[in-house]
């Protein structure tokens, strides 16, 4: 493994036993079936939430209660052995603020490891600086809301491409 001291491994327990069961709209999880929410990571999703950096607590507060676009997005989300700062489970959308210890060449490397795994899973990325909040907090919202608003059109559309008729 090239970050052990990232890894939450997942195993040792069966499908459904540890995991949080969905409902409604985060049963899209389940066509990639992906462990999210997973129980033995549970102590470190609440460490993390009550322990959340200055920018995140500002982006939350921007954020929760469906305020863009009437989406709800979910704090300290983990999917599979990841966490994520924030997560939308409707547009299958994470939103991960990046503080000072984000620019180390040991996290630049995790991070983009980390999200080219999860975006291997159909899930989409937005990174946001912490001194993009403190300085710009409008803009930086007004970005997320595009980004929201671009993927629920695009939920909305009907494919391109003809239907396939079977033989």
């Amino acid at each position: 493994m090239l970050f052990p001291f990232y890894h939450f491994p997942l195993t040792g327990r069966r499908t459904g036993e540890d995991m949080w069961e969905p409902k409604g709209v985060l049963s899209s999880m389940n066509r990639f079936n992906l462990k999210y929410n997973v129980k033995i990571m549970e102590e470190r999703r609440r460490k993390l939430r009550n322990n959340m950096t200055h920018a995140e607590v500002i982006l939350w507060n921007c954020i929760r209660r469906k305020q863009i676009h009437g989406v709800r997005f979910r704090r300290q989300f983990s999917i599979r052995e990841f966490i994520v700062d924030f997560y939308s489970p409707e547009l299958l959308l994470i939103i991960e603020v990046d503080g000072p210890t984000h620019f180390t060449d040991e996290e630049i490397e995790y991070d983009r490891y980390r999200q080219c795994e999860l975006e291997s899973l159909g899930l989409s990325f937005l990174r946001i600086r912490n001194e993009d909040i403190y300085k710009n907090i409008d803009g930086v919202v007004k970005a997320i809301s595009l980004q929201v608003e671009s993927i629920l059109i695009l939920k909305k559309t009907p494919s391109l491409s003809p239907p396939v008729r079977g033989r």
